[in-house]
């Protein structure tokens, strides 16, 4: 029967090379404590036994990983459905491959082991998705000593915030929106974890939403409606349980014995407003609408929409994220504006701590 081969250990380098096993260690994990022959004839010996270092025990006994966590309060299968989530995606990676660091994928299902499952991964630092209020991840993370950072909120104590200021934002586009006299209706994202969907009007909305993205623009929308001389209370608003277009549509196709002829579709995202107009485009098609995103499709149908640099965003999370003790440069605020061809209304908000 063949015999299993002896794996090569450390020793057996040091052996080779004609040094301490300490000496071999340093050649690995401290190259700069170890003269240039020597390492690299701890090196060439290493090659001819077909060494290689052990990863999971150096990054236990320097205590890094070299790991970022992702995570997503969305089913993770949403950062790579989702448009714009993919390129919050994207900024992260560009990073971590500037500094070297590899990218893990944290999971989360709304149940009580997320907390553990955070907590647990084998990661130097995190970078969370923007979630809701009441997560209990976020209470697991901030008491963690890893440095964490969240994209959109909400601010946390020990969480790094970066977010644009989505309640200007919102206002500015409703506002250019109904400029025209058209009567809005809403497409909002979920309210809470519990993703109830639901169709109902602005009078039966909460005061506050745990989800503070969706807080934050419904607050805008509701001012500049408000300021049009129009109804908040009567608005008819389709609360969706995700942001797909497939939800976009179900939204629409509730709402629409409630439309004018002119009426003006507010969604929160452009792919929610893509999904609407799927819908109404023949059966209303004098109707105008407003999304979020900028995305290329959105153009091409020319909504209305509010830039989102989530690559941009994403980059910045990764960056704080891994350098968390670095001095942050300023003027890097993150940007929006309005897409619009008669709209130039822009404005900013600053990454910060919290």
């Amino acid at each position: 029967m063949p015999t299993s081969r002896r794996r090569v250990t450390l020793k057996d380098v040091a052996a080779r090379a004609g040094v301490s096993p300490m000496t071999a260690s340093y050649a690995f994990t401290r190259p700069a404590r170890v003269a240039t022959a020597t390492r690299e004839r701890v090196h060439r010996a290493a090659s001819e036994l077909g060494y290689r270092p052990d990863a999971v025990g150096r990054a236990l006994k320097s205590g890094r990983t070299h790991q970022l966590g992702v995570v997503f309060s969305e089913h993770l299968a949403y950062a790579f459905d989702d448009p714009q989530a993919a390129q919050f995606l994207a900024g992260v990676a560009e990073v971590c491959v500037a500094e070297g660091r590899g990218l893990t994928f944290i999971p989360t299902r709304g149940d009580a082991a997320d907390a553990d499952r955070v907590l647990s991964a084998a990661v130097d630092g995190f970078v969370l998705w923007t979630t809701a209020e009441d997560d209990p991840v976020l209470a697991a993370v901030a008491g963690d000593p890893r440095p964490a950072v969240i994209q959109g909120g909400p601010p946390r104590e020990g969480i790094t915030c970066v977010t644009q200021d989505d309640y200007r934002a919102a206002r500015a586009v409703a506002s250019h929106g109904l400029r025209d006299g058209r009567t809005p209706v809403l497409i909002s994202f979920p309210l809470d974890r519990h993703r109830e969907h639901m169709v109902t009007t602005g009078a039966n909305l909460p005061s506050r939403a745990p989800f503070p993205v969706t807080d934050a623009r419904l607050r805008g929308y509701r001012t500049a409606i408000e300021q049009a001389g129009l109804s908040w209370t009567s608005t008819p608003v389709a609360v969706v349980a995700r942001n797909t277009q497939a939800d976009g549509a179900a939204a629409a196709r509730e709402l629409a014995p409630q439309l004018t002829p002119h009426a003006l579709i507010i969604a929160m995202s452009d792919e929610l407003a893509l999904g609407a107009h799927q819908i109404l485009h023949e059966t209303h098609p004098e109707a105008a609408y407003l999304g979020w995103d900028a995305s290329p499709a959105g153009q091409r149908l020319g909504i209305t929409s509010v830039t989102n640099p989530l690559r941009d965003q994403g980059r910045r999370c990764a960056h704080l994220a891994l350098n968390p003790d670095q001095p942050q440069p300023n003027g890097q605020e993150i940007l929006w504006s309005i897409t619009s061809a008669s709209a130039s209304r822009t404005g900013a908000s600053d990454a910060h701590g919290l």
